[in-house]
């Protein structure tokens, strides 16, 4: 019958700004999401924009990303099925920090490169009262909103500039994105509603993870999908970098040293999907790792290493390749995906086996 299946799509994603994110692809990509499936991997997740499909096309999702803030999303969106955050919860949050003088991190180390004194300030108390929050859902969410409220915050969305204040002064800039003035708790509470709404109980044992994939693989079963969305190497993909602060307002670093302008983070964490020395040996391992999932769908782009012709090489040992692929009229930043560059998806199957028939002797 038409309505066998459930569908959640009355609950919408949270528009993202995320550098290569795929919630404008959503539509063409679930086209080629094969029939029958029960269970579905998104292994890189980013934003879970395509995790937030999986859940709402009803299937049990498992989302994965190797980045704290992204798994805290997933925590708060997918793994979380019934918890929203009250207004109570909310003024826990806003309240004065009894142990503020342990959280300064980012008054220290951001003020006047990203935020005003009294917005770092405001972010080091907030951060402090997260952990009184007595749900891990509700801190999910909490993370969730604050880093969407300082990406609504800063021009670009991302943290790979030092401009941040300068265009917050900028009459045009601010016409175009009020945001830029707006302090960070009214961001917030704009937010909370939109979030709390995007929470839904699609009846599966939804699970997030933060590992890197290739040490996920090994501890998963049956999965029907799998989607992988790879850093585009040679193509902007350095989150790490554009996306720092997120992940030490998140973790909140104490072991680590913070360089250059923009005080990125370091060391980083390992990848090996953003690096020319490492990228195929990471993806042979990956496709080695996933032969017992039967489907594959893998966003890619054209200007990414390895080129869309060798990456297919690789592919075609273990699967039946099918490509599909889209062209960016505008330039949209990040990822690669600029004006006149193409987003290709890959469609895996199996390889059909052939069978020799054997002619009876005697």
């Amino acid at each position: 019958m038409l309505f066998d299946t459930p569908t959640y799509f009355n609950h919408q994603f949270p528009t993202p700004q995320y550098l290569g994110a795929k919630h404008t692809h959503l539509a063409w990509i679930n086209r080629f999401i094969p029939n029958q499936v029960t269970t579905a991997l998104d292994a890189f997740a980013g934003s879970q924009s395509i995790a937030f499909l999986f859940k709402q096309l009803g299937f049990k999702t498992i989302t994965n990303d190797f980045l704290s803030f992204n798994n805290q999303i997933g925590l708060a969106l997918i793994e979380n099925n019934t918890i929203q955050l009250t207004d109570d919860d909310v003024n826990l949050l806003f309240s004065s920090a009894k142990n503020k003088k342990d959280f300064q991190l980012i008054e220290n180390t951001f003020t006047n490169i990203f935020f005003q004194q009294n917005e770092a300030e405001f972010l080091d108390n907030l951060r402090a009262n997260i952990p009184l929050l007595k749900n891990r859902y509700k801190q999910a969410l909490a993370y969730t909103i604050i880093n969407r409220s300082m990406t609504r915050k800063i021009t670009m969305g991302h943290f790979g500039h030092t401009q941040a204040l300068q265009y917050a002064s900028n009459p045009e800039r601010i016409k175009r994105n009020r945001s830029l003035i707006r302090p960070l708790k009214a961001i917030f509470e704009d937010l909370l509603s939109e979030y709390n709404h995007a929470v839904f109980d699609n009846q599966q044992d939804n699970r997030s993870y933060h590992k890197n994939i290739l040490e996920l693989l090994p501890i998963l079963e049956k999965i029907d999908l799998a989607y992988f969305d790879p850093p585009y190497c040679d193509s902007h993909a350095d989150y790490q970098s554009f996306y720092h602060l997120l992940e030490t307002f998140t973790e909140y670093w104490q072991d680590k040293q913070f360089i250059n302008g923009i005080k990125r983070y370091e060391p980083q964490r390992f990848s090996g999907f953003d690096k020319k020395r490492e990228v195929i040996a990471s993806f042979e391992k990956l496709f080695e790792l996933a032969e017992d999932i039967p489907h594959w769908l893998i966003s890619y782009n054209n200007r990414s290493y390895p080129c869309v012709e060798e990456f297919e090489k690789i592919l075609s040992k273990h699967r039946q390749v099918k490509i599909e692929e889209k062209t960016y009229a505008n330039g949209r930043g990040g990822k690669g995906s600029v004006a006149g560059s193409k987003e290709i998806l890959f469609i895996c199957q199996p390889k059909k086996k052939h069978f020799l028939s054997v002619i009876g002797q005697g």
